[in-house]
């Protein structure tokens, strides 16, 4: 093959740059790849978002139909209500950016705190019959735990989404793409209900 003067091209050339352009190819084509997994991941967590926006809904109307009743237990309520709050402000921050571990990581500290505040408000509505027996209380009860049911399974698939893109951002030589992009690997959201929720007492219809 003869040297293609006027461009200044080898054939040892044009395998170079042949190369380069195989691995820019290849790198534009994982750079894409990683993109469209931490979008997945967005999207999972969006309809987790969405759960837990009803489940923080539910919280004041359940302390406002239990404050009729326990007029001791100010406490309790307060602790509901603060721990809903936190959980609140970490939800906006993880809203924000739902790859990021350590947002994800405190979203689940706090929703893991509202979740043992409203155990200990159950187990106290236990304590109460007339309260337990509050129609509207035994339906924000039921409304609750299917929240907490569908919060669940939207969390699985934002687990499932977070996998997906930390598969495709530490298997080699895609790390190598991830790195040099900043790509970082995603925190799995663990479970939203703590020992203390799972453990409490449910009202009972």
């Amino acid at each position: 093959m003869e040297t293609l003067a006027p461009l200044g091209l080898t054939p040892a050339s044009l395998l170079r740059w042949g190369a380069a352009l195989v691995v820019l190819v290849w790198a534009v084509w994982v750079y894409n790849r990683l993109v469209r997994r931490r979008n997945e991941i967005a999207n999972a967590f969006a309809q987790i978002d969405v759960q837990l926006k009803r489940r923080h809904d539910l919280v004041p109307n359940l302390v406002d139909v239990a404050r009729k009743y326990l007029q001791h237990e100010r406490e309790t309520l307060e602790a509901v209500a603060q721990a809903r709050g936190g959980a609140q402000r970490a939800a906006d921050r993880a809203r924000e950016a739902p790859a990021d571990p350590a947002r994800i990581g405190a979203l689940g500290a706090a929703e893991g705190l509202l979740g043992g505040a409203l155990a200990r408000l159950m187990a106290v509505v236990e304590a109460y019959p007339e309260l337990k027996a509050d129609k509207t209380m035994r339906e924000l009860a039921e409304e609750l735990t299917h929240t907490e049911n569908r919060v669940a399974f939207a969390r699985q698939a934002f687990n499932d989404a977070v996998l997906d893109h930390n598969n495709a951002a530490q298997h080699f030589p895609s790390v190598v793409v991830a790195r040099l992009t900043g790509f970082r690997p995603a925190a799995t959201l663990e479970s939203t209900a703590s020992d203390e929720e799972r453990r409490a007492p449910r009202v009972q219809l």
